[in-house]
């Protein structure tokens, strides 16, 4: 199990919440003064989920790290796909995001909807994880 100090959570829907991406914005704007000088992996969780992609879910921000009160735990059991993300492009994150969402539209993505994350490295490298059935 990996453990996560959570830095910032927010509760949204990509669909039905017009303020969605300046909510996301605002909490990595936020979270980002925790993580200056960050040489941790940084990583956005994406978890209770009320259905499936179009439906509610939460967002936390957090880093491996023992100094908080509030964690977030990643089972280990878990099967995910790992989707590297081109961050040569400016909308590298929501691209890779669109491919997902695509894959999983054609019925060649069956996703398990219990916990996904992105996985910041510090050298800049992105990747996503999905928790497949």
């Amino acid at each position: 199990m990996l453990k996560l100090s959570i830095i910032s959570s927010i509760r949204t829907n990509n669909f039905n919440d017009e303020l969605v991406g300046q909510k996301i914005t605002e909490m990595w704007k936020e979270a980002s003064k925790h993580l200056t000088k960050n040489e941790n992996i940084t990583y956005g969780v994406y978890h209770n989920y009320e259905s499936d992609y179009k439906g509610d879910y939460s967002l936390s921000i957090g880093m491996e790290d023992n100094n908080s009160n509030s964690f977030l735990e990643i089972p280990k059991n878990e099967k995910y796909l790992i989707f590297n993300v081109n961050t040569s492009e400016e909308q590298g994150i929501f691209n890779a995001w669109r491919k997902i969402w695509d894959q999983e539209e054609a019925g060649t993505l069956e996703r398990a909807y219990s916990m996904d994350f992105e996985k910041y490295y510090p050298t800049g490298e992105i990747e996503i994880y999905i928790a497949v059935k």
